[in-house]
């Protein structure tokens, strides 16, 4: 495999990691009882067996930051779900956020 696919594994691992980690909060948030809080430990130890795996894939310096996605999931789950305001702060926020990654993963595409 070619260093740019390595990269790109990385990045869809971290992007997956940012995913799980905002979904088994979800469903703890949302739902009560044993069965949720085990799925939502389930899907939140995906995340970071896919974390872990990512690592092997790309630098942490480049992928790290990767995972900061999982504020912008954040966000739009509030708002599609709790009703959360997303204030024209978190949007700007959620941009620089989009932006940085989409920089980020460029120059790792690049190794």
């Amino acid at each position: 495999m070619s260093g740019e696919k390595h990269g790109g594994l990385g990045i869809l691992l971290m992007l997956l990691c940012a995913v799980c980690l905002c979904a088994g909060q979800f469903i703890w948030k949302c739902y009560d009882g044993l069965l949720p809080l085990i799925l939502g430990f389930g899907i939140y130890g995906l995340g970071a067996l896919a974390m872990l795996y990512a690592y092997r894939f790309g630098s942490v310096s480049a992928l790290q930051p990767v995972n900061s996605v999982s504020y912008a999931v954040s966000a739009i789950l509030g708002r599609v779900f709790f009703e959360e305001a997303l204030t024209l702060g978190k949007a700007a926020g959620i941009a620089v956020i989009m932006a940085g990654v989409v920089l980020l993963a460029q120059e790792e595409g690049e190794r």
